[in-house]
């Protein structure tokens, strides 16, 4: 036990050495604020404020980079400004692009409307024909412009002309005919 004391002991010694260490520097520092307390008391003088002067080059650099900022800000401001022009161009010309788009659109379905009605109108003068008369005609028509006829036509019309076609004319007519929609996805 007595080696237990011991160590208590010491242990006491060093905490006493740095409770008195810390009063020593507190106690030099109260008289500093002391003596600084007592000369702000003093009436008639009043205390000058504390000024913070940043240095020349450090202001001038600042002031530069600053005006550089302003400069890429109004840059930027322009490019924007120009952007906006742009885009508001792009959006009417593409309303104009459309507005054409929509009228060619109209041409093209009257057009489409009017070829349709002068192809059925002669397909109707054909049939109307005396079939041997049409299968002269048809005979010195391309096989195709024909097979195009011939497939709008009723049957027994198309069977009367190519009757009356001879048997090479009648069959090349034919074979295009049966080929036009071979191509044509089944499912």
């Amino acid at each position: 036990m007595s080696r237990r004391r011991a160590g208590r002991g010491a242990l006491f010694v060093v905490a006493m050495l740095f409770a008195m260490s810390g009063a020593l520097r507190l106690g030099s520092g109260i008289g500093a604020a002391l003596a600084k307390a007592g000369e702000e008391d003093t009436p008639g003088e009043a205390a000058a404020p504390a000024s913070c002067e940043m240095p020349g080059a450090l202001a001038e650099a600042l002031t530069l980079r600053e005006d550089r900022v302003a400069v890429q800000e109004a840059s930027l401001k322009d490019r924007l400004a120009a952007l906006a022009l742009a885009d508001a161009a792009i959006t009417k010309r593409m309303e104009e692009l459309k507005a054409v788009e929509d009228e060619l659109k109209a041409t093209l379905a009257l057009a489409d409307g009017a070829a349709e009605a002068d192809v059925e109108k002669l397909t109707a003068v054909y049939q109307a024909m005396k079939p041997k008369d049409a299968a002269a005609l048809f005979e010195t028509m391309s096989p195709e412009f024909a097979a195009g006829f011939l497939g709008r036509m009723p049957p027994e019309s198309a069977a009367a002309i190519l009757s009356g076609m001879s048997s090479e004319a009648a069959y090349g007519v034919s074979v295009i005919v049966a080929g036009r929609n071979a191509g044509a996805p089944k499912d």
